[in-house]
């Protein structure tokens, strides 16, 4: 057989057996695989959030049993936040990157029902710290805040959020 034949023969071979479709692994999704997956989505977080805590050492963070962070900026003297109440807030979301989300318009407030809307649960979490005239910084684990997916517009899956809020009034 010629040279160039018996190679070609050889290599389409080796391209054919090559090609054929391996077996593939099947992997069975339990309670225990969901549960190491969020400790490790929540580990990777925290390395994240406690270099974000490190670059801003002048803030003095305390860490709540949830996950949430917070440091006061200012404290006012006004009346604590309760549940059913409706906070009238000026606030900035941002990644830890710095990418800013959202934020409140320069002449308008914003308004939530204190655990009875769709707000980020560490939102609500942190309201219910506050009295009239705090004004705080947020790090919210994703688990708080959109979670795995996101809120489908500006903010992306399994974000770390960083909430700059002041409490303007309570109804």
């Amino acid at each position: 057989m010629n040279f160039w034949i018996k190679n070609s023969l050889y290599l389409l071979l080796l391209l054919v057996a090559g090609c054929r479709e391996q077996e593939k692994e099947t992997i069975q999704w339990d309670k225990d695989k969901s549960t190491e997956l969020g400790k490790g989505i929540a580990e990777n977080e925290d390395i994240d959030i406690e270099l974000f805590i490190d670059q801003h050492e002048k803030l003095d963070f305390q860490a709540t049993g949830s996950g949430l962070r917070i440091a006061f900026l200012k404290h006012g003297d006004g009346q604590k936040a309760e549940r059913g109440m409706t906070a009238e807030v000026r606030h900035k979301i941002s990644l830890l990157d710095g990418t800013v989300c959202y934020q409140s318009e320069l002449d308008r407030n914003d308004f939530f029902k204190i655990d009875r809307e769709d707000i980020e649960s560490g939102v609500q979490e942190a309201i219910k710290l506050m009295r009239v005239g705090d004004k705080c910084k947020l790090i919210i684990p994703s688990h708080l805040a959109h979670g795995l997916v996101g809120d489908l517009d500006k903010i992306p899956p399994l974000s770390v959020l960083v909430v700059d809020m002041e409490l303007i009034a309570l109804k």
